[in-house]
């Protein structure tokens, strides 16, 4: 997740939203009140709706002009209610729930405070780690449980291969759920050295 997250206030005026919005290139805002509780998200659509002037060339032709809404002047007038997670949401019901619902940023929360945004930008990095990268962080992790050189690891598209020179079933077993945990990791076997 991204903790350093641009946010508005529901008393924000909508053109200020609006101009953040393209300015950093997002497509929505978490709305937090005073203290930090997050009380809404307000993306492009809410922003836009009734913002945009009717084209012109329909009054060259003597049609009437369409009624229209007047455009809402504050965030709280147009932010909806976000689809949130925790920090220990796992990244595959954040993804589900993010395809579901068609958003494109899930806010992350602790107890109503705002502590992070998840992208899909942010998941599609998770899973495009260098296969180098994601086996540092498994042999990293295994350290805890054991020895270094106590483990054979290979990771190749994100498939993880691992051996226990060992032969340890509850410390393979911790092996697994380890490299499962680990960002970008897509499967993972794990086994008894040979002839064993």
């Amino acid at each position: 997740m991204t903790t350093e997250v641009l946010v508005v206030g529901p008393e924000t005026a909508a053109r200020d939203a609006a101009r953040l919005l393209a300015e950093h290139g997002y497509t929505a805002l978490p709305v937090v009140d005073a203290t930090g509780v997050l009380v809404g998200v307000v993306g492009e659509t809410e922003l836009l709706r009734d913002r945009l002037p009717e084209d012109p060339r329909s009054l060259v032709h003597g049609e009437p002009p369409q009624p229209r809404r007047a455009p809402a002047d504050l965030v709280e007038q147009v932010m909806t209610k976000p689809w949130t997670v925790t920090p220990n949401t796992d990244l595959a019901e954040v993804s589900d729930l993010m395809l579901e619902h068609g958003v494109r940023s899930v806010p992350v929360v602790r107890e109503d405070r705002l502590v992070g945004i998840v992208t899909r930008r942010d998941l599609l990095r998770s899973i495009s780690r260098a296969d180098w990268i994601v086996e540092a962080e498994i042999r990293h992790r295994l350290n805890v449980v054991g020895n270094a050189h106590r483990w054979s690891v290979e990771v190749t598209g994100g498939s993880v291969s691992i051996v226990d020179k060992m032969d340890n079933d509850v410390d393979r077993h911790v092996a697994e759920v380890l490299a499962r945990s680990v960002a970008g990791v897509t499967d993972v076997h794990v086994a008894a050295p040979e002839g064993t």
